[in-house]
Protein backbone atom coordinates (compact mmCIF):
# COMPACT_ATOMS: atom_id res chain seq x y z
CA UNK A 1 0.00 0.00 0.00
CA UNK A 2 1.39 3.16 -0.75
CA UNK A 3 2.17 5.62 1.81
CA UNK A 4 -0.80 8.83 2.33
CA UNK A 5 0.70 12.28 1.54
CA UNK A 6 -0.28 13.55 4.26
CA UNK A 7 -0.76 12.33 8.11
CA UNK A 8 -2.85 14.01 10.97
CA UNK A 9 -2.04 14.16 14.32
CA UNK A 10 -4.19 14.48 17.02
CA UNK A 11 -3.01 13.80 20.66
CA UNK A 12 -5.51 13.39 23.29
CA UNK A 13 -6.60 13.09 27.20
CA UNK A 14 -9.91 12.89 28.08
CA UNK A 15 -11.95 14.27 25.34
CA UNK A 16 -14.16 11.38 24.61
CA UNK A 17 -17.04 13.61 23.27
CA UNK A 18 -15.02 15.97 21.09
CA UNK A 19 -13.48 12.65 19.37
CA UNK A 20 -16.33 11.67 16.84
CA UNK A 21 -16.88 15.18 15.43
CA UNK A 22 -13.44 16.49 15.01
CA UNK A 23 -12.87 13.02 13.62
CA UNK A 24 -15.98 13.75 10.84
CA UNK A 25 -14.39 16.88 10.00
CA UNK A 26 -11.42 16.00 9.36
CA UNK A 27 -12.90 12.92 6.83
CA UNK A 28 -15.08 16.14 5.51
CA UNK A 29 -12.24 18.16 5.00
CA UNK A 30 -9.96 16.07 3.33
CA UNK A 31 -11.50 12.68 1.70
CA UNK A 32 -10.80 13.12 -2.31
CA UNK A 33 -8.57 16.00 -1.80
CA UNK A 34 -5.63 14.41 -0.65
CA UNK A 35 -4.52 10.97 0.42
CA UNK A 36 -4.40 10.99 4.27
CA UNK A 37 -4.56 9.44 7.32
CA UNK A 38 -5.20 10.23 11.11
CA UNK A 39 -3.23 9.21 13.98
CA UNK A 40 -4.95 9.94 17.19
CA UNK A 41 -2.75 9.71 20.13
CA UNK A 42 -4.63 8.48 23.44
CA UNK A 43 -2.02 9.99 26.41
CA UNK A 44 -3.53 7.85 28.89
CA UNK A 45 -7.01 8.75 28.85
CA UNK A 46 -9.26 8.88 32.46
CA UNK A 47 -12.23 8.87 30.87
CA UNK A 48 -13.48 6.24 27.81
CA UNK A 49 -11.32 8.46 24.99
CA UNK A 50 -9.59 5.32 23.86
CA UNK A 51 -13.14 3.12 23.43
CA UNK A 52 -14.81 5.90 21.33
CA UNK A 53 -11.51 5.83 19.12
CA UNK A 54 -11.36 1.94 18.93
CA UNK A 55 -15.12 2.50 17.85
CA UNK A 56 -14.96 4.99 14.75
CA UNK A 57 -11.95 2.92 13.64
CA UNK A 58 -14.30 0.52 11.86
CA UNK A 59 -16.18 3.36 10.15
CA UNK A 60 -12.98 5.67 9.34
CA UNK A 61 -10.76 2.98 7.45
CA UNK A 62 -8.07 6.34 7.44
CA UNK A 63 -7.78 6.45 11.58
CA UNK A 64 -5.45 4.44 13.48
CA UNK A 65 -4.73 4.41 16.97
CA UNK A 66 -1.78 4.91 19.33
CA UNK A 67 -1.83 4.70 23.15
CA UNK A 68 -0.02 5.83 25.81
CA UNK A 69 0.92 3.36 28.55
CA UNK A 70 0.98 6.50 31.21
CA UNK A 71 0.19 9.89 31.08
CA UNK A 72 3.17 11.82 29.05
CA UNK A 73 1.95 14.99 27.80
CA UNK A 74 1.46 16.84 24.94
CA UNK A 75 5.21 17.09 23.80
CA UNK A 76 5.40 13.23 23.89
CA UNK A 77 1.89 12.33 22.22
CA UNK A 78 3.18 14.83 19.48
CA UNK A 79 6.05 13.25 18.91
CA UNK A 80 5.41 9.30 19.12
CA UNK A 81 2.67 10.11 16.08
CA UNK A 82 4.94 11.94 14.24
CA UNK A 83 7.13 9.09 14.66
CA UNK A 84 4.13 6.17 13.72
CA UNK A 85 3.04 8.38 10.87
CA UNK A 86 3.35 7.01 7.60
CA UNK A 87 2.46 10.43 5.12
CA UNK A 88 6.05 12.65 4.29
CA UNK A 89 4.02 15.70 5.54
CA UNK A 90 2.26 16.01 9.27
CA UNK A 91 -0.75 18.21 9.83
CA UNK A 92 -1.51 18.64 13.52
CA UNK A 93 -4.47 19.51 15.72
CA UNK A 94 -5.32 20.06 19.01
CA UNK A 95 -7.87 17.43 20.59
CA UNK A 96 -10.61 19.80 22.12
CA UNK A 97 -12.51 20.94 18.92
CA UNK A 98 -10.89 24.31 18.62
CA UNK A 99 -8.71 24.18 15.94
CA UNK A 100 -11.01 24.04 12.60
CA UNK A 101 -9.63 21.07 9.82
CA UNK A 102 -10.84 22.51 7.31
CA UNK A 103 -7.73 24.93 7.71
CA UNK A 104 -5.61 22.13 7.05
CA UNK A 105 -6.48 22.21 3.46
CA UNK A 106 -5.25 26.62 3.51
CA UNK A 107 -1.97 25.09 4.79
CA UNK A 108 -1.24 22.55 2.04
CA UNK A 109 -2.32 25.54 -0.21
CA UNK A 110 0.28 27.69 1.86
CA UNK A 111 2.86 25.24 0.91
CA UNK A 112 2.33 24.19 -2.58
CA UNK A 113 2.91 27.97 -3.09
CA UNK A 114 5.81 28.49 -0.90
CA UNK A 115 9.69 28.15 -1.67
CA UNK A 116 11.34 24.58 -0.83
CA UNK A 117 13.14 25.88 2.18
CA UNK A 118 9.73 26.54 3.97
CA UNK A 119 9.06 23.76 6.08
CA UNK A 120 6.63 24.65 8.58
CA UNK A 121 3.53 26.49 8.34
CA UNK A 122 2.02 28.03 11.32
CA UNK A 123 -1.41 28.39 12.07
CA UNK A 124 -2.07 31.84 13.95
CA UNK A 125 -5.24 32.11 15.64
CA UNK A 126 -6.50 36.22 14.91
CA UNK A 127 -9.44 35.91 16.05
CA UNK A 128 -8.94 33.98 19.78
CA UNK A 129 -12.41 32.39 21.27
CA UNK A 130 -10.67 31.79 24.79
CA UNK A 131 -11.66 33.23 27.74
CA UNK A 132 -9.95 37.23 28.39
CA UNK A 133 -7.87 35.68 31.33
CA UNK A 134 -6.33 33.32 28.57
CA UNK A 135 -5.80 35.41 25.59
CA UNK A 136 -4.47 37.88 27.91
CA UNK A 137 -2.09 35.23 29.29
CA UNK A 138 -0.99 34.07 25.97
CA UNK A 139 -0.11 37.77 24.24
CA UNK A 140 2.55 38.19 27.75
CA UNK A 141 3.67 34.99 26.84
CA UNK A 142 3.67 35.69 23.21
CA UNK A 143 5.65 39.36 23.85
CA UNK A 144 8.40 37.91 25.80
CA UNK A 145 9.52 34.80 23.56
CA UNK A 146 9.14 36.94 20.64
CA UNK A 147 11.58 39.24 22.50
CA UNK A 148 13.94 36.22 23.42
CA UNK A 149 13.77 33.97 20.59
CA UNK A 150 13.15 36.27 17.82
CA UNK A 151 11.29 33.42 15.98
CA UNK A 152 8.69 36.32 13.58
CA UNK A 153 5.96 34.00 15.01
CA UNK A 154 2.78 35.76 15.93
CA UNK A 155 1.63 32.35 17.61
CA UNK A 156 3.70 29.97 18.12
CA UNK A 157 0.54 28.12 20.43
CA UNK A 158 -1.57 27.07 17.91
CA UNK A 159 -2.05 23.22 17.47
CA UNK A 160 -2.76 23.62 14.13
CA UNK A 161 0.37 23.51 12.07
CA UNK A 162 1.56 21.86 8.73
CA UNK A 163 5.51 20.66 8.70
CA UNK A 164 7.92 18.02 7.13
CA UNK A 165 7.96 14.60 8.66
CA UNK A 166 11.67 14.45 8.15
CA UNK A 167 12.37 17.83 9.50
CA UNK A 168 10.53 17.42 12.84
CA UNK A 169 11.90 14.41 13.82
CA UNK A 170 15.60 16.40 13.12
CA UNK A 171 14.72 18.95 16.06
CA UNK A 172 16.07 18.27 19.75
CA UNK A 173 13.31 16.59 21.53
CA UNK A 174 11.95 17.85 24.96
CA UNK A 175 8.91 18.12 27.42
CA UNK A 176 7.13 21.23 25.53
CA UNK A 177 8.50 21.54 22.64
CA UNK A 178 5.84 21.73 20.50
CA UNK A 179 4.88 25.33 22.04
CA UNK A 180 8.69 26.37 20.27
CA UNK A 181 8.30 24.82 16.86
CA UNK A 182 9.22 27.83 14.89
CA UNK A 183 12.20 28.82 16.93
CA UNK A 184 13.32 25.09 16.70
CA UNK A 185 12.95 24.69 12.77
CA UNK A 186 14.44 27.58 12.06
CA UNK A 187 17.15 27.17 14.10
CA UNK A 188 17.98 24.14 11.72
CA UNK A 189 18.22 26.27 9.07
CA UNK A 190 14.51 26.10 7.49
CA UNK A 191 12.27 29.07 6.70
CA UNK A 192 8.14 29.32 8.77
CA UNK A 193 5.19 30.91 7.54
CA UNK A 194 2.42 31.96 9.94
CA UNK A 195 -1.34 31.50 8.47
CA UNK A 196 -4.03 33.28 9.42
CA UNK A 197 -6.95 30.06 10.47
CA UNK A 198 -10.17 30.23 12.57
CA UNK A 199 -10.27 29.93 16.30
CA UNK A 200 -13.44 28.13 17.88
CA UNK A 201 -14.54 27.77 21.63
CA UNK A 202 -14.79 24.42 23.42
CA UNK A 203 -18.12 23.32 23.56
CA UNK A 204 -17.03 20.55 25.79
CA UNK A 205 -14.78 19.23 28.20
CA UNK A 206 -12.28 21.02 29.80
CA UNK A 207 -8.85 22.70 29.43
CA UNK A 208 -5.62 20.46 30.31
CA UNK A 209 -3.60 23.92 31.25
CA UNK A 210 -3.59 26.90 34.03
CA UNK A 211 -2.48 30.06 33.00
CA UNK A 212 0.22 30.24 36.12
CA UNK A 213 1.39 26.88 35.39
CA UNK A 214 1.89 27.21 32.02
CA UNK A 215 3.73 30.37 32.91
CA UNK A 216 6.27 28.93 35.50
CA UNK A 217 7.29 26.20 33.34
CA UNK A 218 7.19 28.55 29.68
CA UNK A 219 9.84 30.80 31.79
CA UNK A 220 12.55 27.85 32.15
CA UNK A 221 11.88 26.75 28.39
CA UNK A 222 12.36 29.86 26.88
CA UNK A 223 15.86 29.76 28.26
CA UNK A 224 16.63 26.08 27.34
CA UNK A 225 15.59 27.04 23.94
CA UNK A 226 17.17 30.51 23.86
CA UNK A 227 20.72 28.24 25.29
CA UNK A 228 20.01 25.95 22.14
CA UNK A 229 19.43 28.71 19.59
CA UNK A 230 22.94 30.29 20.75
CA UNK A 231 24.72 26.75 20.63
CA UNK A 232 23.67 26.05 17.17
CA UNK A 233 26.27 25.33 14.38
CA UNK A 234 25.43 24.39 10.87
CA UNK A 235 27.17 24.19 7.87
CA UNK A 236 26.63 22.93 4.07
CA UNK A 237 28.07 19.25 4.32
CA UNK A 238 29.16 17.90 0.46
CA UNK A 239 30.19 13.74 -0.50
CA UNK A 240 33.27 13.48 -2.24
Amino acid sequence: MNPPELSVVVPVFNERDNIPPLVGEIVAALRGRAAFEIVYVDDHSKDDSLAVLHSLKAQVPELRVLHHASQSGQSTAVRNGVKAARGAWIATLDGDGQNDPADIRKLMAARDAAAPEVKLFAGWRVDRRDSGSKRWASRWANAIRARMLRDDTPDTGCGIKLFERAVFLDLPYFDHMHRYLPALVQRAGWKTVSVPVAHRPRTTGVSKYNNLGRALVGIRDLRGVAWLITRSRRTAVEER
